[in-house]
């Protein structure tokens, strides 16, 4: 039982990675100094996705799995768990390539808005009367 408990808890540490990839920027969105916590996540999603590689956090959860005489399972965290609600058929190397794409798309967007925010004018109240 402690080692199933200790993989459901990999499991949702992993989850909650991802989700810190995807939408950790949000987070800086308020907290600008969050970004210091969320680039590097995210250049580890990213990098992982386009490398093809397998997280070491899936590995964790596996072996823990295995300890607690449960099967493991193929593959990365987001083949098992997230592609299947989203795309049913297999994860494949192009799809990888669009998940990777579509995070550094949505990620550089929001931290686009965010220098923005930071570098524009601030308009006086005079100004704004004008």
């Amino acid at each position: 039982m402690p080692y199933r408990l200790a993989a459901d808890a990999v499991l949702l540490l992993h989850l909650a990675f991802v989700l810190a990839v995807i939408f950790g920027g949000l987070l800086a969105l308020r907290w600008p100094r969050a970004a210091w916590l969320h680039l590097p996540v995210m250049a580890w999603g990213v990098g992982i996705e386009l490398a093809g590689a397998v997280c070491p956090l899936t590995s964790v959860e596996n072996h823990f799995r295995a300890l607690a005489g449960q099967r493991g399972y193929a593959g990365g965290f987001v083949e098992h768990y997230i592609v299947p609600v989203i795309y049913p058929p297999a994860l494949t190397r192009d799809l990888q390539f669009v998940l990777a794409g579509v995070v550094l798309g949505v990620n550089l967007l929001v931290y686009g808005w965010i220098l923005y925010r930071r570098h524009r004018p601030v308009l006086t109240e005079k100004e704004h009367v004008s």
